[in-house]
């Protein structure tokens, strides 16, 4: 509730948040229980988040114009359009790459150079770039598992090991892409730009991705070297993943960076024939209608999160969360501990984010870290969960690919990459050394860089 201009911390203005995790958490385990695969995927997540808007709008006090203004406001706040719009031109970007062949030629062109007999180590990194090419984990599994499964098969290298494998490659890329919803969503909240993530996360993702590399090029080693294979790619067609990520960390502006990334694509497409003008039109809008959940789940969720922050359900959870935070590290603990928990509970790392984003912001405020090194740490814990929790979908679709023969306990202990990150994520917190880049770079902003 207000009195003036300050919020009063309320445990009601929270109900309807509860409303929206319960809801999908429960459809969650409901169909988990009926057996029915992707169970927590077959209620769509904008649905729940309606629900919670409609509770706020019973629960709260005052009229409905107020109550519909609060709403609208929060929808419309500029970071949350911001947001919604790089998610359609990122959409855009990876369907109009994808369709004139540029995953494909990706996969193909790391199969051809990267020696067969490392296989495991391979796969990792070939899935690693794709995911960051592309911004989409599950989309880098759905590329390369069907590859990773028969080699595993030819190779003798255990089916569990390639397949953590190409998931460890494929969360990798999902935290540090420039275009991935989960980098969109937690540089948004925090008021950052999405080069200054990667930045901040490189030195916390790197090491865990060597430290993988290295253990798998020696328990991935194949019994059997496979046979050579020939893989067709075109140079050409990889080179508007690299456009992207290149222009993206020079600090061109997003929009410019991801709209020529879309018409370099299309003018490829055409180039080798594969595209006609409308085909390229349709694949823009297939880009469009691919983001459309997410796109309404952030709008949704801005508004939500509005009419929860003005009826003190923010303030209440920041009242309950400060009694055990001592200073800035253990803030960004906190921090870490919220967002990996909410993905346990919704399975879906984007969504843990845009939840936590207005807490994180305000702890990032009160006890002065930088917004760019929380945007860094709501990507590191989201994908930490998201990468290790069996009813993902993207642990789903890597086993439907197995075709029963490995089960998710076989999976899970060789998920290295995720064991790692979790615990350089931590320890990025005590020993602070990605805040040689934040201090290095300029940061226009109210408030200072915690100490080390």
């Amino acid at each position: 509730m207000n009195k003036g201009n300050k919020i009063e911390a309320s445990g009601k203005g929270l109900i309807p948040f509860l409303v929206f995790i319960g809801i999908y958490l429960g459809s969650g385990l409901f169909f988990q229980l009926k057996g029915v695969e992707m169970a927590f995927y077959q209620l769509p997540a904008p649905v729940a988040v309606f629900c919670g808007i409609i509770s706020a709008f019973l629960l709260f006090k005052g009229n409905i114009n107020e109550k519909f203004e609060t709403f609208v406001k929060g929808c419309g706040n500029s970071d949350i359009i911001i947001m919604c719009t790089i998610y359609l031109l990122a959409g855009a970007f990876a369907a109009v790459s994808k369709a004139m062949g540029g995953v494909d030629s990706t996969a193909n062109l790391g199969l051809t150079y990267i020696p067969i007999q490392y296989i495991a180590a391979g796969l990792f990194v070939i899935a690693g770039f794709i995911s960051t090419a592309t911004g989409t984990s599950v989309g880098a599994i759905v590329a390369v598992a069907p590859i990773a499964v028969d080699l595993a098969g030819k190779s003798g290298v255990a089916l569990p090991i390639i397949l953590a494998a190409v998931m460890g490659g494929a969360m990798f890329g999902d935290d540090l892409s420039i275009i991935s919803d989960t980098t969109i969503a937690s540089t948004r909240t925090q008021g950052c730009e999405m080069r200054d993530k990667f930045k901040v996360n490189i030195f916390v993702a790197f090491p865990a991705a060597f430290i993988t590399i290295a253990l798998l090029l020696v328990f991935g080693k194949p019994e059997v070297a496979p046979a050579a294979a020939e893989y067709s790619y075109n140079l050409v067609k990889v080179m508007p993943y690299l456009f992207v990520l290149v222009l993206a960390l020079a600090g061109l502006n997003v929009f410019v960076v991801l709209t020529g990334g879309i018409f370099l694509s299309g003018a490829i497409g055409a180039y080798y024939g594969d595209f006609t003008v409308i085909n390229f039109a349709r694949e823009v809008y297939n880009g469009f209608a691919n983001m459309n959940e997410i796109f309404l789940l952030s709008l949704l969720t801005g508004g939500l999160a509005a009419m929860v922050t003005k009826a003190g359900g923010v303030e209440w959870i920041l009242e309950k969360i400060q009694r055990r935070i001592k200073g800035p590290r253990s803030a960004q603990m906190g921090i870490g501990a919220l967002v990996f928990l909410t993905d346990i509970a919704v399975a879906n790392n984007t969504v843990a984010i845009i939840i936590n984003g207005p807490i994180a912001k305000k702890l990032s405020e009160n006890y002065k870290v930088d917004p760019r090194k929380v945007a860094g740490l709501l990507g590191i814990f989201s994908c930490i969960a998201q990468g290790l929790i069996p009813y993902g979908a993207q642990m789903l679709i890597l086993l439907g690919f197995a075709g029963g023969a490995v089960t998710p306990m076989e999976i899970m202990p060789l998920l290295w990459y995720q064991q790692l990150l979790a615990v350089l994520g931590i320890v990025s917190i005590y020993l602070p050394f990605s805040e040689i880049v934040i201090k290095k770079s300029p940061w226009v902003g109210k408030y200072e860089v915690e100490g080390a």
